[in-house]
């Protein structure tokens, strides 16, 4: 067991949800603290008459809504809370600042005051390297250029857990995740394809010159990964270590409608490219060719069960057969 009391912002969410069940099924007792903005209650509703679960319905950008939350009991806390949506930066950088820094120095402020919960374990993001001109980029590249204000952001999370774990002795694990999907995802390409397809079968518009390459994980694999190292983090006394947590490999956007059409049974779908923007980018701020150095990772030895298709055909399986989707 990680720890007996634990604290998850976020849960509700896509991520953070499949971690509370993980956390839950093996012997933890669960405090979910989200906002539901873009989580969804129903995806915790099997614990609902646990023992183990407690909700509190509460946004960290109200410093507010966190004071008490963090009992004697709870000592670690999974800070999973976001706006998952890298897009909206380029219209309202304003929500990446809100939902992402201020709300990471209300937890940090909390957890400062709290008596024993003084380790954090945080969803960072492969947008804080930006551009990289070494593929797979490792954890020690630099320096860190990010183009979206998304990755700024998440970017100044992680100096402010830094700061706090060498100024008020906390301790902070720093995990830079890749793309992420599987079922209850309400976000990112798979997504989007499923939702224009289902409106136009014949039709499926791309964003971007379909060309940008990036890896994807099962949130299956993220979740074990997440655990894992988290588990060797606590038995170390480092203060603050960084994983990136990805797959061994790399997609096309346009293969990636291939498979979605494929799963969907459908055919002679024209596809539509936008074109993009700064080089064939879906939008501002998005990363082109995006692959994750997981050597770290590995040499401990862990490894994921998916590869980049593997974890997309099994997203893809998933949603198709349940009767209600999982979004």
């Amino acid at each position: 067991m990680i720890s007996k009391n634990v604290l998850v912002t976020g849960g509700a969410g896509f991520i953070g949800s499949h971690l509370v069940g993980h956390l839950i099924s093996n012997g933890c007792n669960v405090v979910v603290f989200d906002n539901l903005s873009s989580g969804d209650i129903n995806n915790l509703q099997i614990w609902r008459d646990s023992q183990q679960f407690e909700f509190v319905k509460g946004d960290l950008k109200n410093k507010g809504h966190i004071e008490g939350v963090l009992n004697e009991g709870i000592d670690l806390v999974f800070h999973f809370a976001a706006n998952p949506e890298v897009r909206v930066g380029e219209t309202d950088p304003l929500v990446h600042f809100n939902e992402n820094l201020l709300a990471t120095f209300n937890l940090l402020e909390a957890m400062r005051r709290s008596k024993n919960a003084k380790t954090i374990v945080f969803a960072s993001t492969s947008t804080v390297y930006g551009e990289a001109s070494i593929l797979p980029t490792p954890e020690d590249y630099g320096p860190l250029v990010p183009i979206s204000t998304y990755g700024a952001s998440k970017l100044g999370c992680e100096a402010l857990i830094t700061s706090y774990a060498y100024t008020f002795d906390f301790r902070g694990l720093i995990l830079r995740l890749a793309n992420i999907v599987g079922p209850r995802s309400k976000h990112g390409v798979i997504f989007d394809f499923i939702r224009k397809l289902e409106a136009d079968p014949n039709r499926l518009e791309i964003l971007g010159d379909g060309k940008q390459k990036k890896s994807y994980l099962h949130v299956e694999d993220c979740v074990d990964a997440i655990i894992y190292v988290t588990k060797r983090f606590l038995e170390n006394d480092k203060k603050v270590d960084i994983y990136n947590i990805g797959s061994v490999d790399q997609i096309e956007v346009h293969e990636i409608a291939h498979i979605v059409i494929k799963a969907m049974n459908l055919e002679n779908v024209k596809y539509v490219f936008t074109g993009g923007v700064n080089g064939g980018r879906g939008w501002r701020g998005d990363v082109k060719n995006m692959h994750l150095s997981i050597n770290k990772l590995l040499e401990t030895g862990w490894k994921p069960k998916y590869n980049t298709k593997q974890a997309i055909q099994l997203t893809l399986k998933q949603i198709f057969n349940k009767k209600s989707r999982a979004w």
